[in-house]
């Protein structure tokens, strides 16, 4: 990855975690965002995956590069938690 990198995802999401740190391992430097304590992150990031409620989202110069991590997920509510 070479562009500006975004990693939406949340604190509970254990493929959140692996994302994280493979993307630290591998020296790339990237935004995260929390989706369950920013509701803008969660409103951008439901529109750049056409409503896809899947973390982790990797985007890379503003284009999904990969929703879930290896085929694996953790679901979201798309009003937030606790909604």
């Amino acid at each position: 990855m070479s562009g500006q990198v975004e990693l939406f995802g949340t604190t509970t999401c254990p493929y959140t975690r692996e994302v994280r740190e493979r993307l630290e391992w591998d020296g790339v430097t990237f935004i995260e965002h929390d989706v369950d304590t920013d509701a803008e992150a969660r409103a951008r990031m439901l529109a750049l995956t056409g409503g896809r409620r899947m973390v982790p989202v990797i985007v890379e110069d503003g284009k999904v590069h990969e929703v879930g991590w290896r085929g694996r997920g953790c679901m979201i509510d798309p009003e937030g938690p606790g909604a």
